[in-house]
């Protein structure tokens, strides 16, 4: 079982980590949550039955210890780095100091948006936008079919976008 989980911990770590620095935009603290997910997941590969892909099962774990050290440490959900959601809705970087301060705005309203979001349209984007996990993926992490976590994330863009409308009368 030791040489299994090294080879998986090999494998997986990078996108681990990957996934939790976007969440924290920190790299110790990154370190540290990803290493705290591949002990959780060590003290717990005995349980995993296979009923989802290994990835999937890591990132559930790795959502979980962010949320965890999120309470422990008394801090918000949305600390959570709007970068990636940002890059989804923006076809290009300009290095135009105009294009900087918008950007930085759309940041904040973003931040907004996803934070003001309910707890299960919270969960579904992030773990799609940020793990770059599919539906099918998702579903198996929050334990809702695909199809429910395809129309939570439809649903959960269309409410940022409209509050980021009503926000700032875009």
């Amino acid at each position: 079982m030791k040489k299994e989980f090294e080879a998986l911990y090999r494998e997986y770590f990078p996108r681990i980590y990957a996934f939790l620095y976007k969440l924290t935009e920190n790299r110790d603290l990154a370190e540290e949550l990803t290493q705290e997910t591949f002990y959780q997941a060590f003290v717990a590969f005995y349980r995993f039955r296979g009923d989802s892909d290994v990835f999937t099962w890591l990132a559930s774990i790795a959502k979980h210890t962010y949320y965890r050290w999120l309470r422990k440490n008394k801090r918000q959900i949305d600390t959570v780095n709007p970068e990636a959601l940002i890059e989804s809705y923006s076809e290009s970087v300009s290095e135009h100091p105009a294009d900087t301060v918008e950007r930085h705005l759309l940041a904040e309203r973003v931040r907004r948006a996803l934070s003001a979001l309910p707890k299960k349209y919270r969960d579904v984007t992030i773990l799609r936008v940020y793990a770059d996990m599919s539906y099918t993926q998702i579903g198996d992490a929050l334990g809702i079919s695909e199809n429910s976590a395809r129309v939570i994330y439809f649903r959960a863009k269309k409410m940022m976008m409209e509050a980021i409308q009503d926000e700032y009368d875009v």
